[in-house]
C-alpha cells in the first residue's frame, strides 16, 4: 500500500515521509520578497483593528507542499489565534495575495482575536444593568 503514497519514498533517493525535491515548488527571489511583503501587509492591517494590547505577528513557512503563510494574533486575555494558508504562486506578478484577500484575513483574525477577549471575560464581568 505504501508504494502508492507520494510519501512512501524512492529507493535510494527519497526517505519514507518525505517529498521528493521536484514535488516541492521552489520560490524565485521576487516571488519570496513578494510574499514577506504582503504577509507584512496582513499583520499591519489587523494592527490597524486592533487596540496596542493584542500581539500580531507574520511567518512564512516551507511546508510539505510549498510555502506556507501564517497570521497570529495574542490578544491580552484568552486563547490566541491564528490564519494559515498556502497562497497560489502561478500569477504571481505584482502580488501574491491580493487586497481583498489581505483584508479579509485581517478582518476575520481582529475579530476572532476580540471574541477571545470577550469570552474569558465574560465569566467575571457582571452587568451593570438588564
Amino acid at each position: 500500500m505504501n508504494g502508492n503514497t507520494p510519501y512512501a519514498g524512492l529507493p535510494g533517493e527519497t526517505a519514507a515521509g518525505q517529498r521528493a525535491a521536484a514535488d516541492v515548488p521552489d520560490l524565485s527571489s521576487t516571488q519570496k520578497r513578494l510574499l514577506h511583503r504582503d504577509v507584512s501587509r496582513i499583520a499591519a492591517r489587523t494592527r490597524e483593528f486592533l487596540p496596542n494590547e493584542y500581539v500580531v505577528d507574520a511567518d512564512v513557512s516551507t511546508g510539505a507542499t510549498g510555502p506556507r503563510v501564517t497570521v497570529a494574533v495574542r490578544p491580552p486575555v484568552g486563547h490566541a489565534v491564528s490564519a494559515g494558508f498556502s497562497p497560489d504562486l502561478e500569477d504571481a506578478t505584482e502580488e501574491v495575495i491580493t487586497s481583498a484577500e489581505r483584508n479579509e484575513v485581517a478582518r476575520g483574525l481582529a475579530a476572532s482575536a476580540a471574541l477571545q477577549v470577550k469570552q474569558a471575560v465574560s465569566d467575571n464581568v457582571t452587568p451593570t444593568a438588564k
